[in-house]
């Protein structure tokens, strides 16, 4: 970061486990790359009673444990002296007074850019968003002023404009930035040079030779000690709305005029404004629910729960690039393997041209693994060596990491929140637009109407059901446990 001027990062929620496992970490990583400038304070913000030294003898314990063999005492001795702590309650005003008056303190009377961000109970972002405006501290007259909201970002549509309402209020949308960690990671940065950096790809980055897009977050685990929360969200909430249409929108968008926020962003709104809307009994049709065996049992969850936990969609893109082309979008919890992967399936060849084939060989398929381990694999036809012309399947690897350690997600969007570079983080339209795909069918799915709860076993890759599904429009899902390993 080549930043001159002075910065300072303000964290609501600095006593919580976002915190001290993800943000500290992620800042400490980047000064040890060089990469946060000299002038940055960072200022904690919670209720617990912690000075500058309580808070940082803490935050040397846990940031050793999260950032293992990098930790060092002499970097950390550099890093900590830019850590502050200022004790305040987020539905306190005069709290927000005090924080002012020592923010002002820490920088001297000099202009400095700012970044709020709120990382605690989704319940309080409206608040401090108004807080911080009744305090003066949105002013961006002496330095800019940015506010970061971690998600969930609503739980529908109607309580996601009302929060939009709510920071509005104070905060001018270039000021907004809504982060998903997703959208940090590597290997969907990496999604947009290979599409749009490489000459081989663009031109069969369509209907014409793509036959079908799978998108697949599978998580290991299972909901534990979080049952009370995940029964009121469920996996539409919380993994389509946001990271699941997230890898959708950078698969299918067109590219942007040039790579700034404004720009990607408009790209990936077209997209979701061009999702066929369901109507009648394509809610029953379009995708499969299900719950693991054992989820009504959990601690907090209803014994008569009908929330999700695994769910797979089909949705359709109705314009010029993509249509006829089913996007097929599937997570779970209590999955074979923790994954994410993109699958872009090629059309099969339209003719059986070598004598050892009985059928239509499996077809080109390009793998992009975007965690565990980052990268791609390319899957094509080649000959089987001694054998006249008998075809099997091979494959192509490339790890994003080849060349070094990726940084964790956080880093890079912690980086740009500061450097004030928006492309990564959604907006507004963005989000509401989610909502209007995911509302329809989580209330179909509460419906009299709705399509049978399936149950499956936790270690597999969903219920049978989900198999069917698909198979039922002559596809199947690929269930590989990640192609690429670390």
């Amino acid at each position: 970061m080549n930043a001159v001027g002075a910065h300072t990062m303000v964290i609501f929620g600095a006593s919580g486990d976002l915190t001290s496992r993800k943000l500290i970490p992620a800042l400490y990583r980047l000064h040890l790359r060089g990469r946060l400038p000299e002038n940055t304070r960072i200022v904690g913000v919670a209720r617990s009673k912690f000075d500058d030294e309580g808070w940082r003898k803490q935050l040397a314990e846990t940031t050793a444990k999260f950032v293992g063999d990098e930790f060092s005492s002499e970097s950390w001795i550099q890093f900590a002296a830019k850590v502050h702590y200022s004790p305040g309650d987020i539905k306190a005003a005069e709290d927000f007074q005090a924080l002012r008056t020592r923010l002002e303190q820490l920088e001297g009377g000099a202009n400095a850019d700012r970044v709020y961000y709120v990382a605690t109970m989704p319940q309080l972002y409206a608040e401090a968003a108004a807080q911080l405006g009744a305090a003066g501290l949105a002013d961006d007259s002496h330095g800019a002023r940015r506010i970061v909201i971690e998600k969930p970002f609503g739980t529908d549509l109607s309580t996601a404009q009302n929060l939009n309402s709510s920071i509005y209020r104070v905060w001018r949308e270039d000021q907004v930035y809504r982060i998903d960690h997703y959208l940090g990671k590597e290997t969907v940065q990496n999604m947009m040079v290979l599409r749009f950096g490489n000459t081989i790809f663009e031109p069969l980055w369509n209907r014409n030779y793509i036959d079908h897009v799978q998108i697949t977050v599978a998580e290991e685990v299972i909901v534990g000690r979080r049952g009370d929360y995940y029964d009121k969200s469920g996996i539409l909430r919380d993994m389509f709305q946001n990271h699941i249409f997230q890898l959708m929108m950078i698969t299918a968008m067109e590219a942007p005029v040039k790579y700034d926020a404004t720009s990607v962003r408009d790209e990936k709104v077209k997209v979701l404004r061009a999702v066929r809307k369901l109507q009648g009994s394509d809610f029953a049709e379009c995708g499969v629910r299900a719950q693991y065996e054992g989820y009504r049992a959990e601690e907090g969850v209803d014994p008569a729960s009908e929330t999700e936990t695994f769910a797979a969609m089909k949705l359709h893109i109705d314009n010029w690039r993509w249509k006829g082309v089913p996007f097929y979008l599937r997570s779970g919890k209590g999955m074979s393997c923790r994954t994410t992967q993109i699958v872009i399936e090629f059309h099969h060849p339209p003719h059986l041209l070598f004598s050892g084939q009985k059928s239509l060989p499996q077809a080109n398929r390009l793998v992009i693994q975007i965690q565990p381990a980052e990268g791609i694999q390319m899957h094509f036809q080649s000959k089987v060596p001694d054998q006249e012309m008998q075809l099997r399947q091979s494959s192509l690897d490339f790890r994003f990491d080849s060349g070094g350690s990726l940084p964790d997600a956080y880093q890079r969007l912690l980086q740009d929140a500061l450097e004030g570079d928006a492309s990564l983080f959604a907006r507004s339209d963005e989000v509401e637009l989610a909502w209007q795909i995911i509302d329809p069918i989580l209330a179909a799915w509460r419906s009299p109407a709705a399509p049978p709860m399936n149950s499956y076993q936790v270690g597999g890759w969903g219920p049978e059901a989900g198999s069917e599904w698909i198979q039922k429009d002559g596809r199947q899902w690929f269930d590989v446990c990640p192609v690429i390993h670390g």
